[in-house]
């Protein structure tokens, strides 16, 4: 019975060997969706498709799925983008990585290619696969066996180390700022904004309101925003961190810090009674915890998520200079019955 039972059991065994193999012979013979995908180190749309885009792609469609990436910051990878351009007539205005080539299709930007690059591998796959682009240059076997290229090992900050640097810098002007005020703040806190500092503060308030309107808009609406020549503003709004707890728009949080500020400095300069005092106390407060949470977002950009927004950067410049504006420092001199500040701010 052993005997008899181990040769059976054997038999299974080798059964299930062969079909295993044969289930791997015909998944390698299957159909395959190839494509090219060009892109650049230093850019944030590159490593969102890199990295948000593209793996989970992979995990679904496994070998059935081949991307051939290519750096056009090398000599060999521009020559192919400027072939790749040429060959499927890429307007200028659509010049710009990350680009991808499927069959004949191009798509651009960290929009297009996730949108409209699962249909064309679905589409593909169902007519039995396709080759790779027509790309003049572009040697890879049609088996797909060439070794795909892979990402250079960048940080964060090294995505954009101009933009990187400038929030560097305003981070450490923050963090400077918040220690220095945390060391000289001075009782009473709900002294009397005085000279230019009582129109300083609704100033730069309503402008830093109208700044986080922008930005809200832009969040909520998943518009594209206005960027300079320098930073990725659209990296940022598009990132995870845009949303507090993945619910609320940080830029709706910012319109209603900067609301919350005017509000207590007019009720702080005009009101009467209890409320004035209390209003007098919320001012530096208020500025404390913006400069706070504003050092935690100006943190995530250069090294999480790679990319630095100057809107961004300008609205927590200017509630740090809040801060300095409404924390009470220096001590009060009393002369002739009444409470003068000796040094104001």
């Amino acid at each position: 019975m052993p005997r008899l039972f181990w040769r059976h059991t054997r038999h299974v065994v080798l059964l299930l060997i062969l079909v295993l193999v044969g289930a791997g012979v015909a998944r390698a013979a299957g159909p395959v969706a190839r494509a090219v995908l060009f892109f650049s180190p230093t850019c944030p749309h590159c490593h969102y498709v890199l990295e948000e885009v593209l793996p989970p792609l992979q995990t679904r469609y496994g070998e059935q799925l081949e991307v051939q990436l290519i750096d056009v910051t090398q000599p060999e990878g521009q020559s192919l983008y400027q072939a790749a351009v040429a060959a499927f007539a890429i307007p200028e205005e659509r010049m710009a990585v990350p680009t991808l080539v499927f069959d004949t299709t191009v798509l651009v930007g960290s929009d297009e290619i996730p949108a409209q690059l699962p249909g064309l591998i679905e589409a593909a796959l169902a007519a039995g696969g396709n080759t790779w682009p027509a790309i003049p240059g572009l040697d890879l076997p049609a088996d797909g066996s060439a070794a795909p290229a892979t990402t250079p090992a960048l940080n964060p900050f090294q995505r954009d180390p101009l933009a990187n640097s400038l929030a560097l810098a305003l981070l450490l002007g923050m963090v400077a700022s918040v220690v220095v005020v945390a060391f000289t703040v001075r009782a009473p806190l709900d002294r009397p904004l005085v000279g230019w500092r009582g129109w300083a503060v609704p100033l730069l308030a309503i402008v830093g309101m109208a700044i986080a309107v922008y930005l809200a808009t832009v969040e909520v609406k998943g518009m594209e925003a206005a960027c300079g020549p320098v930073g990725d503003c659209n990296a940022v709004q598009q990132s995870p961190y845009a949303r507090l707890f993945g619910v609320l728009p940080v830029g709706v949080l910012g319109v209603l810090a900067y609301g919350a500020v005017l509000g207590a400095w007019a009720l702080h300069q005009y009101g009467t009674g209890r409320p004035t005092h209390w209003a007098g106390l919320a001012l530096p407060v208020l500025a404390f915890g913006g400069t706070l949470f504003s050092i935690y977002l100006t943190f995530l950009e250069p090294f999480v998520i790679g990319a630095t927004c100057m809107w961004c950067l300008s609205s927590a410049a200017l509630m740090t200079a809040l801060l300095w504006i409404t924390a009470p420092r220096g001590q009060v001199a009393i002369r002739r019955g009444r409470a003068h500040p000796r040094v104001a701010h």
